[in-house]
C-alpha cells in the first residue's frame, strides 16, 4: 500500500492506511533483496552517512559504474538528486502494528472495495483468465492484492523513487539494503522500462499498481500487454501478470486453496510477512471468489 492510499473511499480513514503502510511493507523480509544482492557482488563499498549527501552520491555513482551501469543511465537518474529528510523521518517512525485481523480486515475489506473488485473481475475476465492460464494464480487473489496495495491502482504514491532510495541508502539504518535497491532502479532505467522521472511511488521505493521494489521488478516484471516495456505503473495488465509471476516464483500451486495453513498461504507470506496482512489477502480473495 502507498501513502497515497489514504481513504479516498468513505470507509477508509487516513490513519488506517498510514498504520498499515508503516508495518506491512515488504521491506522486512530480507528474502526480497538477497536474490539481487547475492549475485556474486561483494558488500557495497560506499559508507553510509559519511560526509555530505552530495559526496556520498558521487561515491555511489562510481560504485554503480564499477558494477556495470552505464554513464548515460547514471547521469539520467542521479543528476540533481537531493536528500529528503522527510523520507528518513517516515522510515524511523515506523512502529509495531497492533490491530487484530478482525480489526484490520474489517477496515480494509470494505463493501465498496468488494463491489469494485468483483466488478473488475467481471469486466476483465479475459485478462484474469489469461494470467491464470499462464501463471496459475487466480483472479481473486490478484484483485485482492491490487485492492489492498493501491486501491486498484488509484493510489500508487507520488514520491520520486530515485530520491527516496538514495535518501534511504545514505541513511545508516538499512543502507546496504537500499543501495541494492537504488542500483536496481538504475538497471530498470538502463533497460528502458521507465525513465527516472517516470519512477514515482511509495515513500520507501515501491512502484506500480501492486507496489514492487526495484529488485522484485527486475526479477519478476513481465511485459504482458506486449508493448515492449515492463511497465508496472501505467499498465495494470503488466502489473497483475507480474504479481502472478512473483507468486509463481515463490511456489504458488495451481488450483490449490490459499487459506491459512495451505501451501499457497505460505506463498502469500512471501508477498508480505505479516500474518494479519496475508490473512486479509486470503479473506478478501475468498470473498471475491464466492461472488460477494
Amino acid at each position: 500500500m502507498t501513502d497515497g492510499g489514504r481513504g479516498k473511499r468513505p470507509a477508509m480513514d487516513g490513519g488506517a492506511w498510514i498504520a498499515a503502510k508503516t508495518v506491512f511493507r515488504r521491506l522486512s523480509p530480507v528474502a526480497c533483496f538477497v536474490v539481487v544482492l547475492a549475485f556474486a557482488f561483494p558488500a557495497f563499498a560506499v559508507p553510509c552517512g559519511s560526509g555530505s549527501f552530495e559526496s556520498w552520491l558521487e561515491s555511489f555513482k562510481r560504485e554503480a559504474a564499477a558494477r556495470g551501469i552505464s554513464q548515460r543511465a547514471i547521469a539520467s537518474a542521479l543528476s540533481g538528486v537531493s536528500f529528503d529528510p522527510g523520507i528518513v523521518s517516515r522510515d524511523h517512525a515506523q512502529g509495531v502494528f497492533r490491530q487484530s485481523f478482525e480489526q484490520f480486515a474489517g477496515r480494509m475489506v470494505s463493501a465498496d472495495r468488494l463491489q469494485k473488485g468483483a466488478s473488475l473481475l467481471r469486466r476483465q475476465a479475459a485478462l484474469f483468465g489469461g494470467i491464470e492460464q499462464r501463471f496459475g494464480v487466480p483472479g481473486p487473489v490478484l484483485v485482492a492484492i491490487w485492492g489492498l496495495e493501491t486501491d486498484f491502482g488509484v493510489n500508487q504514491g507520488r514520491f520520486p523513487t530515485i530520491r527516496s532510495l538514495a535518501t534511504l541508502a545514505y541513511d545508516c539504518r538499512r543502507s546496504e539494503l537500499f543501495q541494492g535497491e537504488l542500483l536496481d532502479a538504475l538497471r530498470i532505467v538502463e533497460r528502458g522500462d521507465m525513465t527516472a522521472p517516470e519512477m514515482r511511488g511509495a515513500w520507501a521505493g515501491e512502484i506500480g499498481h501492486t507496489q514492487f521494489l526495484p529488485s522484485s521488478y527486475l526479477k519478476y516484471a513481465v511485459d504482458y500487454d506486449g508493448n515492449g516495456r515492463r511497465d508496472l505503473i501505467h499498465s495494470a495488465a503488466d502489473a497483475l501478470a507480474s504479481t502472478a509471476n512473483y507468486l509463481k516464483g515463490y511456489g504458488w500451486r495451481r488450483g490449490q486453496p490459499w487459506t491459512p495453513g495451505s501451501a499457497n498461504f505460505e506463498v502469500l507470506l512471501q508477498w508480505n510477512k505479516s500474518q494479519v496482512y496475508s490473512k486479509t489477502i486470503a479473506y478478501f480473495a475468498t470473498r471475491l471468489a464466492g461472488g460477494e
